[in-house]
């Protein structure tokens, strides 16, 4: 009898054991995901929001995320890399040459004049980057990459329809590269990161900005900016930034095999390209809440296009002996990355 009672008490306990294990809920891995544009921004809602809520959706909701807008995990924007290199943050998202500098072999896509189509760019830039500059995104994983719509100018008060409106005022200019371009055209760079620009252009601290269409309702620059200049439509723009959604290596070298699956099937150059086909159908409504304001857009004629062409033919050859003088082949870099534009443009 006191066997049998023993007996019952092993398989109630192992019963219930059992019972334990299979309704134990499995393990939830929240990811940071940090980046510098506002909550608000189409960024944000359409591009980090629908990524993160399909990697949960694939994951039966072991993968979710913790998204932190507006720098709030502290820092600066140029700082965002380095946080997920270190494991401040387990995503990021981000443009990599606010580091003036250390990204030369991957900023060849914000040199003057080389995207129209920022979802033909976003998939050049993923082909070029895996193959020629993937030393430089060591520490971290790459999601996808992507340029955005490309920079047009946009004025407080100043009305820009040549070369020569444009000498001498001081323009906003996203990177090193811009800054190269916009002195190259006549006007005065002065380089800072987006969340400054539209108090520095309502104190007049700046007379212009060089940004994209895609971002401008939701920093209310249609409100402080009453001119915009552009390119035409099948015309490549003058500027551009390369961006990345990029992990922390360790901590996707750290998920099972079956989450890292998720997250790979939701990477690469199809991901890049839906980003940037994102931020390409951003413009004509960003560009609507201008025209609806009234506010005055000149779109450069083809003649003075070409002079803004040659204008900038410099910045490419500076850019050129820069790599050369870092033990790359600048022109070659730079042929390869027009051939993966042409590649996708055509």
């Amino acid at each position: 009898m006191k066997l049998f009672k023993v007996c019952m008490m092993f398989t109630v306990a192992a019963i219930a054991f059992g019972a334990g294990v299979a309704g134990a809920a499995p393990e939830v891995i929240t990811l940071k995901v940090a980046h510098f544009l506002p909550a608000t921004s189409s960024f944000n809602q359409k591009n980090a929001i629908p990524w993160c809520d399909k990697i949960n959706k694939e994951s039966n909701g072991r993968l979710k995320c913790q998204i932190y807008p507006s720098m709030q995990l502290g820092g600066t924007p140029a700082q965002l890399f380095d946080q997920a290199r270190d494991g401040v943050a387990d995503i990021v998202w981000t443009v990599p040459t606010y580091q003036a500098g250390r990204f030369t072999r991957s900023e060849v896509f914000e040199l003057p004049f080389m995207v129209k189509s920022a979802e033909k760019g976003s998939q050049a830039m993923w082909d070029y980057v895996h193959k020629n500059a993937m030393d430089e995104f060591k520490g971290v994983r790459l999601i996808f990459t992507h340029v955005h719509d490309g920079s047009q100018l946009h004025f407080g008060s100043k009305s820009v329809k040549t070369l020569e409106d444009l000498k001498g005022l001081k323009v906003r200019a996203p990177n090193r590269i811009g800054s190269k371009t916009l002195a190259a055209l006549g006007a005065v760079p002065v380089q800072m990161p987006i969340p400054v620009v539209p108090e520095s252009l309502a104190k007049a601290v700046i007379d212009g900005a060089s940004l994209p269409w895609e971002v401008t309702p939701s920093l209310k620059l249609n409100e402080v900016c009453k001119s915009s200049t552009e390119t035409g439509p099948n015309q490549a723009k003058h500027a551009n930034a390369i961006f990345v959604f990029a992990m922390n290596q360790a901590r996707y070298n750290s998920l099972p095999p079956d989450l890292k699956k998720v997250i790979d099937q939701n990477s690469g150059i199809e991901t890049s390209r839906w980003v940037g086909k994102i931020w390409d159908e951003g413009v004509l409504a960003s560009r609507k809440v201008s025209v609806d304001r009234k506010n005055t857009i000149n779109t450069l004629s083809d003649a003075e296009y070409r002079r803004w062409l040659k204008a900038t033919e410099g910045v490419d050859d500076e850019w050129v002996k820069e790599v050369n003088a870092k033990g790359g082949n600048g022109k070659a870099l730079l042929n390869d990355a027009r051939a993966f534009l042409k590649k996708y443009n055509d």
